[in-house]
């Protein structure tokens, strides 16, 4: 396995790198891509609903000859089922397609407002039966956590957040440290704008790495979990290639530097589906 195990709050062991598979269609894309990270060492591949790829991801992890208990496997409870409250319903959808017993993490996909806390309720039971190993939120800011947090003893196990080197957020990073919430990074590079980063080029020769395997690094080092996307064969390798070299602590500070409060995706606080 490519990567570390941290533990997360209610004691599940978690990989801290991963593949993310938003916008793998469905069938021989994302398959392959699931089985070439698995063939690298990738351990944890992140999914959700609305990605309408739940059953490939399903394919290529039967198909993988490895255990159960040896891949994590996270997806995501979509807006429109917390709208019409049937939790249940989404969750055996997604664990039929994905064709598993249970899955090692459930996420709330966005804070839909006035719908988020009944969400986390029934996340909660399948925690205690044991359908969901851990659970947790996705896109929520200080604000939904404190929410939440006022209404549930169960504290959520991840945030998986936008998190990059133009959107550090270090408020909810240290918001999430001081709850044991990890952090969790999704769009890590940007959608591959990191690579027209000039600083990041630049610091990636003084390591003979790009700027991905630099972000990654960097991710890494900050005890954020990450979940690049690929869908490609030799960038998936390549994303997995970090494990052997070191930021200084003048880098990572560099890379903090280049915070510019600029978001790729939707606003939490601001968006309508």
């Amino acid at each position: 396995m490519i990567g570390n195990l941290v533990e997360l709050n209610n004691g599940v062991k978690m990989p801290n790198f991963g593949l993310g598979v938003w916008n793998s269609s469905n069938g021989k894309e994302v398959q392959n891509a699931v089985k070439w990270a698995l063939d690298a060492g990738y351990r944890c591949i992140d999914t959700a609903a609305i990605y309408k790829n739940e059953e490939g991801v399903g394919i290529a992890i039967a198909n993988s000859g490895f255990e159960r208990e040896d891949i994590f496997i996270t997806t995501k409870l979509w807006n429109s089922d917390q709208r019409s409250g049937n939790i249940r319903s989404a969750f055996d959808r997604s664990l039929k397609k994905l064709n598993l017993d249970y899955v090692d993490l459930y996420l709330i996909h966005w804070a839909v407002n006035g719908k988020f806390n009944f969400a986390w309720e029934e996340l909660t039971k399948l925690l205690r039966e044991g359908q969901a190993k851990a659970i947790g939120v996705s896109n929520f800011m200080v604000h939904h956590l404190e929410e939440l947090l006022s209404k549930t003893d169960v504290v959520p196990a991840v945030n998986q957040v936008e998190y990059h080197p133009y959107l550090v957020q270090p408020a909810l990073k240290s918001f999430c440290k001081s709850k044991n919430i990890k952090l969790q990074a999704w769009s890590p590079l940007m959608q591959g704008g990191i690579m027209k980063v000039q600083e990041l080029m630049e610091m990636g020769k003084k390591y003979g790495k790009n700027a991905a395997q630099i972000v990654l690094r960097w991710n890494l080092q900050s005890n954020v979990l990450t979940i690049p996307k690929s869908a490609n064969h030799d960038r998936i390798k390549s994303n997995a290639d970090i494990f052997d070299f070191e930021l200084s602590d003048a880098d990572m500070q560099a890379i903090d530097n280049l915070d510019r409060s600029q978001r790729i995706g939707p606003d939490p606080d601001n968006f309508d589906f």
